[in-house]
């Protein structure tokens, strides 16, 4: 449950983000008037999010086991990739959310009520198709033995809290540190998808597309029975099985260590080590600026004594011209 809480969190709070920013910039700049255009684009991208969700639901129930299994492993490794690449990219882009979001209307103002409409559409439409794709995928691999609706509870509840706390940024009653927000809950988000990968490939070699189902690298299904307390809560979580095949804790280790290495280094980390600093560039070219003066200095001092040896031969020419000769008599 906790897992796709976390997912209708985070994918909810950048839709409410966007929501805010589009309505509070078109208030502030007398543009009341564009509001109904980007009202209808959220609302269509809100019906298609559901519509996609819907879709997955009801026209998986009408396959094969196999089917199911072969659709539920192959979305959930587009989930994973869908949702990798977001929070690389609200990484980067957090602090610049408005600007872009800004510049963007800027120019669906100038083009017309359509645009306006395709903007918000866009916008929001995105973050509703992850978050459906995603949360089914959950959903999926949290197993419909389970008997509960605990998944789909905990993704309105993130969505909820995501829709109170986009209102209370609206109303200027909430402020946070969103670079900080969305580093931290991007990290729990890959851990989650690393689960679901994990499970993913569960599902493929079920369905026969990958082999090794009956590869098992442990089994500890009697110290954390699936059933348990604390096994529902690692299942919810961390989508953690008890009895996982090699090839299941081999893809979960590749992508869980890389990602969250990579996630967290440093902006500018793949930056050529040889590469030379500004203060090493401006140290040279100082250090090039003082040679050409104490050359041009040189030769200037090189010239000024040149003129006075030629001064002094002048002189002495003058002085032999005027002395007498000597007696020739």
């Amino acid at each position: 449950m906790f897992g796709n809480y976390l997912i209708g969190l985070r994918e909810g709070l950048e839709a409410s983000l966007v929501v805010c920013i589009l309505v509070a910039y078109l208030v502030k700049t007398g543009h009341r008037e564009a509001l109904r255009p980007i009202w209808i684009g959220i609302s269509v991208a809100v019906l298609v999010a559901l519509g996609f969700g819907a879709g997955l639901e009801f026209g998986s129930q009408e396959m094969t086991f196999k089917a199911q299994e072969a659709l539920g492993g192959s979305l959930s490794v587009v989930a994973v990739c869908l949702v990798t690449w977001m929070v690389f990219w609200m990484r980067r882009t957090a602090r610049f959310l408005k600007s872009e979001l800004h510049g963007k209307l800027d120019a669906a103002l100038r083009l017309g009520t359509g645009a306006l409409v395709a903007t918000a559409f866009l916008a929001v439409g995105r973050e509703g198709l992850e978050t459906s794709l995603f949360v089914w995928t959950s959903v999926h691999a949290a197993g419909s033995d389970s008997g509960n609706t605990d998944p789909l509870i905990g993704a309105l509840l993130g969505l909820g809290t995501a829709v109170f706390l986009g209102w209370l940024f609206y109303r200027g009653a909430l402020k946070i540190n969103l670079a900080k927000f969305f580093t931290w809950t991007g990290a729990m988000l890959v851990v989650v998808a690393a689960g679901v990968l994990a499970y993913g490939v569960h599902d493929l070699q079920e369905a026969d597309f990958i082999p090794g189902i009956n590869s098992l690298a442990f089994d500890i299904s009697s110290t954390i029975a699936p059933d348990s307390w604390y096994g529902t809560v690692l299942k919810g979580v961390l989508n953690f099985q008890p009895d996982p095949t090699v090839l299941q804790v081999t893809v979960w280790a590749l992508y869980l260590i890389p990602t969250l290495a990579v996630f967290f280094a440093p902006v500018g980390f793949a930056k050529s080590l040889g590469a030379k600093k500004p203060a090493d560039v401006k140290g040279e070219g100082q250090k090039a600026v003082h040679e050409q003066g104490e050359s041009a200095d040189g030769r200037a001092r090189g010239g000024d004594r040149a003129d006075g040896d030629g001064e002094r031969l002048r002189d002495g020419a003058r002085r032999a011209g005027s002395s007498p000769v000597g007696d020739q008599g």
